[in-house]
């Protein structure tokens, strides 16, 4: 009985400076971002950025091509792993997306987590169609359509530790916010030529999302699958880092944004295959009333 009680008041300490820190979390997260901005060199774009490794067009070249090069049959696809590989996306976020808003097959027992899970799954089904629509030809008019899926996947996913092992209010909050954030970022890198706001949520994620698995318990078993899928997103990063290097030590077959695509892919995977069998570990609320009671 004293044991249960001691976990309430503990409970009740804990959603009290919940509360009182709430305000001191996001000033501190926009003075972070502040001096961020003032300390950092403007990003701008560079052609470079679109120069990938593997620019092979569907049905292959001849190699070396014969000058002039004769002009591509309509029946190619320009470009063609770099599209391909976008497809996984939409493999996995448009079931992901009908069995998070069914309700019945994932273990998912908050609202806002609901939510969260589905604004996820609509993103990633969404970067299937943005980044084979950029990688088809790649510019800086496209690029907003290969970044802005990405960038709002990342932001829900943050979104969602925070419902599930902080709290439900404030996870809400932080997607509304993180969300106004990723426009206001495309909106920065299209008015000012500034990439430094969409770079961050590359950055970011990689932080943030270790740091909440390892400093807050979790309400749900298989949490071992976070961090899964953290790794294979660190590995993307590093993939896309040395695209030419890999698409030269595999002989030409596959470059690294290709497997950067895979690897992406990778995470909504895991993640579905946690939603799909994990189970409350934590009822916070129940098993206080019922142990009182």
């Amino acid at each position: 009985m004293r044991w249960a009680w001691d976990q309430q008041l503990l409970l009740l300490l804990l959603r009290g400076r919940g509360r009182d820190n709430r305000g001191r979390v996001w000033a501190g997260a926009i003075l972070l971002w502040l001096l961020l901005m003032l300390a950092t060199p403007r990003i701008s774009h560079s052609h470079a950025l679109h120069l990938f490794a593997d620019m092979r067009n569907f049905l292959g070249e001849p190699l070396p091509p014969p000058p002039p090069p004769p002009p591509l049959p309509a029946s190619r696809v320009p470009n063609t792993l770099n599209v391909l590989t976008t497809f996984p996306f939409l493999l996995v976020g448009v079931p992901g997306l009908v069995l998070c808003l069914s309700g019945c097959c994932f273990g998912i027992s908050l609202r806002g987590e609901m939510w969260g899970w589905a604004f996820f799954y609509a993103a990633t089904a969404t970067a299937a169609f943005g980044s084979a629509y950029y990688h088809l030809k790649p510019d800086d008019d496209r690029v907003v359509w290969d970044k802005l899926p990405m960038m709002a996947s990342a932001a829900s996913l943050l979104s969602i530790l925070v419902i599930e092992r902080i709290d439900e209010r404030m996870g809400i909050s932080c997607l509304s916010s993180l969300i106004t954030l990723v426009l206001v970022s495309i909106a920065c890198e299209r008015t000012f030529d500034d990439l430094r706001l969409c770079m961050m949520f590359h950055i970011v994620p990689c932080i943030a999302i270790p740091a909440l698995l390892f400093l807050f318990p979790p309400k749900y078993t298989h949490s071992r699958f976070w961090f899964c899928a953290t790794g294979f997103y660190l590995l993307a990063r590093f993939e896309a880092i040395a695209d030419k290097k890999i698409y030269s030590a595999s002989q030409y077959i596959i470059s690294g944004h290709s497997l950067e695509h895979l690897c992406l892919a990778m995470v909504p995977i895991i993640l579905t295959v946690m939603l799909w069998f994990r189970s409350i570990k934590i009822a916070r609320h129940e098993n206080v009333s019922s142990a009182t009671s």
